[in-house]
């Protein structure tokens, strides 16, 4: 879905009766006030950057869970999280980039007098399921958040809120928003760079985030998270059209955030290679998926480079040609994710049915994603899910006796590309097994993040509260696992 939205702010009529000059004085390309559809967007595009974006500055969870290697800047894949920004960048991009945005959004619906109940209704459940997939990316980045004195102008020293509380709410949120999709109300529509105003596509979505929620929980709190698994199930995604794709366009600065840092088109930097710890089992199993992550060496071979080691960037194989398009869309949650979350759940006895069946769905529907996304015809593309299901180390009934492990080790594969939500799944199932560099120049001791630090700002500016947070979760250090992560 490639579409590029212009939106038509109102013109001000003037008339030949004025009551001073002032009324002439307006300047219609700075509107003082932006309609709520433009700051729906404005957000959607904010949430898809932020999780997207490869920039070092930013996100560098596709280095935590070992999708990529780096060629010479070593401070990421060695897991310093203070020689740059990005605790702040990520949290000032959900934050001020996605969440303060929907919040006026939703202020200026609730303002409008003039707005039908049920068009209101609808339009703020959009806004409430994007906003609680935010509010969960920073609960699940940082725990302890500011979360009920967020976004106040006349409080700049928010406390934070207890983490397992705010998810609590979250989902509570979700259960509220998820109904009024089904409404006689009119949603956002033209603004709706997800699902063009579709209010069965928003509860799919809805469903299958809240799936994802409650199995995020599902060893902390494996009651809630049965209950809520079986009322979201039904009403979940069931094919990759389904997917919720932000349409990125082919033109800056609506592009791509992976093209802006990656493209040579855009920028000289060659800052990533293909990483030998994902590289290594794609080319064991024949994975078909490979030629649409990476590209082959400069001697046609597919070679991934030393996770955690400088890497000669014409040596090793590279990101792949259609993942750094400007117009490649940015995935928020997929069909492939859904499947294998169903297959988890029946392992958990949270609903009935077969695991393998949701597993194969969910590993099919990874491999056709990607194949199709680099032009393979539909019957090759079913012919290669069929030889790598048959496999005995991918078969669900022999690819290990473990279910979180096979069903941990395809999670990691189909969210590739998905840094932040692969490195979630990671700590969630600790599958697969990944360790940090050692040997060589590498330092002793390190350890993948299993939390990122609050910004430093924080310690400046909200000393008090950033210090009692840290204090409730265990001590602010990626080593802190968050009240979820029990294993």
């Amino acid at each position: 879905m490639k579409r590029l939205i212009i939106f038509f702010l109102p013109i001000l009529l003037m008339t030949a009766c004025v009551d001073s000059l002032d009324d002439y004085n307006v300047d219609q390309k700075r509107p003082s006030e932006v309609p709520p559809v433009t700051l729906f967007s404005n957000a959607l595009k904010g949430l898809a950057d932020t999780l997207t974006s490869p920039n070092v500055n930013v996100n560098n969870y596709r280095l935590y869970v070992q999708q990529w290697a780096t060629t010479t800047y070593l401070d990421e894949p060695r897991y310093n999280v203070t020689a740059r920004t990005v605790p702040q960048a990520f949290w000032q991009g959900l934050y001020k980039g996605v969440i303060s945005d929907l919040n006026e959004a939703r202020r200026l619906l609730n303002a409008d007098e003039f707005i039908l109940p049920a068009n209101r209704d609808v339009q703020l459940a959009q806004i409430e399921v994007v906003e609680v997939m935010a509010w969960a990316a920073l609960v699940n980045t940082f725990g302890n958040i500011p979360y009920t004195e967020s976004l106040n102008p006349d409080n700049v020293l928010p406390k934070y809120d207890d983490a397992k509380t705010v998810y609590d709410d979250l989902l509570a949120r979700l259960d509220v928003a998820i109904p009024k999709f089904t409404s006689p109300g009119t949603p956002f529509s033209d603004g709706d760079l997800l699902y063009e105003g579709n209010k069965a596509q928003w509860a799919k979505f809805g469903n299958s985030l809240k799936l994802k929620l409650a199995m995020i929980i599902a060893d902390s709190d494996p009651a809630k998270a049965k209950t809520l698994v079986a009322q979201a199930a039904p009403n979940v995604f069931t094919s990759n059209n389904d997917n919720a794709a932000f349409p990125y366009i082919s033109t800056p600065p609506n592009y791509n955030v992976i093209a802006q840092n990656l493209n040579p088109l855009y920028s000289s930097r060659q800052d990533f290679v293909a990483s030998a710890t994902l590289v290594n089992p794609l080319k064991e199993l024949k994975d078909p998926r490979l030629p649409a992550f990476f590209t082959p060496n400069e001697d046609g071979e597919y070679v991934g480079g030393a996770y955690g080691f400088s890497n000669t960037y014409s040596a090793f194989s590279h990101v792949g040609d259609n993942i750094i398009e400007p117009d490649l869309e940015g995935i928020l949650l997929d069909y492939a994710e859904v499947e294998l979350l169903l297959a988890e759940a029946v392992e958990r006895g949270f609903i009935t049915g077969s695991a393998a069946t949701h597993y194969n769905k969910g590993v099919g529907a990874s491999i056709e994603y990607w194949l199709d996304n680099i032009g393979t015809p539909a019957a090759e593309i079913t012919a290669a899910t069929t030889a790598y299901l048959a496999q005995p180390k991918v078969a669900y009934a022999t690819a290990a006796t473990n279910w979180k492990e096979k069903i941990g080790f395809q999670k990691w594969l189909a969210l590739y590309n998905r840094g932040w939500e692969s490195w979630v799944e990671w700590r969630r199932l600790d599958y697969p097994k990944l360790l940090p560099p050692t040997g060589g120049n590498a330092p002793a001791g390190l350890a993948i993040p299993v939390r990122m630090i609050y910004p430093i700002n924080e310690q400046t500016l909200n000393g008090a509260n950033r210090e009692s947070a840290a204090t409730a979760i265990g001590g602010d250090l990626v080593t802190t696992k968050l009240w979820w992560d029990k294993f």
